[in-house]
């Protein structure tokens, strides 16, 4: 048998590994092949030892892929520049921090109602931003008392009532009809120069609805009261709506003297005892009796009542 020549093994050293990985890697990059390439560090923080891996590309964006996220979490400069509202067309300069009453809408803060808390409370017409004269009559009580009317408007607001202006309701009770008290305002105030606001929402129950109302005349708060109505078919709400503002009218107009006769009780007896009678009626169907008041020249009680015989 022929003996099998064999060549003797020879261990590489140190140095002709690393001359081998250097080349193979060269060699992968020529052909576009993953390679290796160890992270960057960030400035001031941890070493990272996961490569990340790329396909081949420039040296440039192989670093830039290759750097670590902290280091670009520490650079100073912002990713987007500061917002600013100068750069929006027809917008103000925003100059103090938004309030928690009304806030900054756009309009500018200089004469913007409630634009901060330390500037005091100011009143604005209900959907009108930043309006300077406006008042929000639902909660204000602007220009309360600060004078009197001149002496020709108080006296048209307590001039004694006409006797024949004064009319009873069947239970007795005196009042002055609410297109009475529309005429005197505008007599004293002018048309326009008065009006009623409502300061709340309408109260509905199943019988009665009710809301508040303010009076104001010539820009000022005069007064403030809830009228009510009572309805009976929910069809009606809208005549009743109108008959809650009349009664909030005739209560608001007490504070400006207007038929401040029908509440002293010494006019009404005597009122009463010149003008008025009491009679007893019968229901026409229920035959029931009872006594009614009615003024001596009016005419007798129309339908279902008529004089007791």
């Amino acid at each position: 048998m022929r003996a099998m020549a064999t060549k003797p093994y020879v261990p590489k050293t140190t140095s002709a590994k690393a001359a081998s990985t250097t080349s193979y890697t060269s060699r992968v990059t020529a052909v576009g092949r993953a390679t290796p390439v160890k992270a960057a560090a960030a400035p001031g923080g941890p070493s990272y030892t996961k490569s990340d891996f790329s396909t081949a590309r420039s040296v440039s964006a192989q670093k830039s892929f290759s750097a670590s996220p902290v280091a670009a979490a520490a650079s100073s400069s912002p990713p987007y520049p500061p917002y600013s509202d100068d750069s929006l067309p027809g917008s103000a300069p925003y100059s103090k921090p938004y309030s928690k009453i009304g806030g900054d809408n756009g309009q500018g803060s200089s004469k913007e109602p409630f634009a901060t808390n330390d500037s005091g409370l100011k009143d604005a017409v209900i959907g009108e931003a930043g309006a300077e004269d406006g008042q929000d009559w639902t909660r204000s009580f602007s220009g309360m008392a600060i004078e009197p009317f001149e002496k020709e408007v108080a006296e048209i607001l307590m001039q004694p009532l006409s006797s024949d202006d004064i009319e009873i309701k069947p239970d007795g009770l005196l009042y002055l009809p609410e297109i009475k008290y529309r005429r005197i305002l505008n007599k004293a105030f002018g048309p326009g120069g008065w009006g009623l606001a409502p300061r709340s929402d309408h109260s509905i129950s199943p019988k009665t609805i009710s809301r508040e109302y303010a009076l104001i005349c010539r820009g000022r708060f005069v007064s403030t009261a809830r009228g009510e109505q009572d309805y009976f078919d929910p069809s009606n709400l809208a005549t009743a709506t109108e008959g809650c503002k009349s009664n909030a009218l005739m209560r608001c107009c007490k504070d400006l003297g207007i038929a401040s006769e029908l509440w002293d009780p010494s006019f009404i007896r005597k009122f009463k005892a010149k003008h008025c009678e009491e009679q007893f009626v019968e229901h026409a169907v229920t035959k029931k009796k009872k006594k009614l008041w009615k003024r001596k020249d009016s005419p007798d009680f129309d339908y279902p009542y008529s004089k007791s015989k």
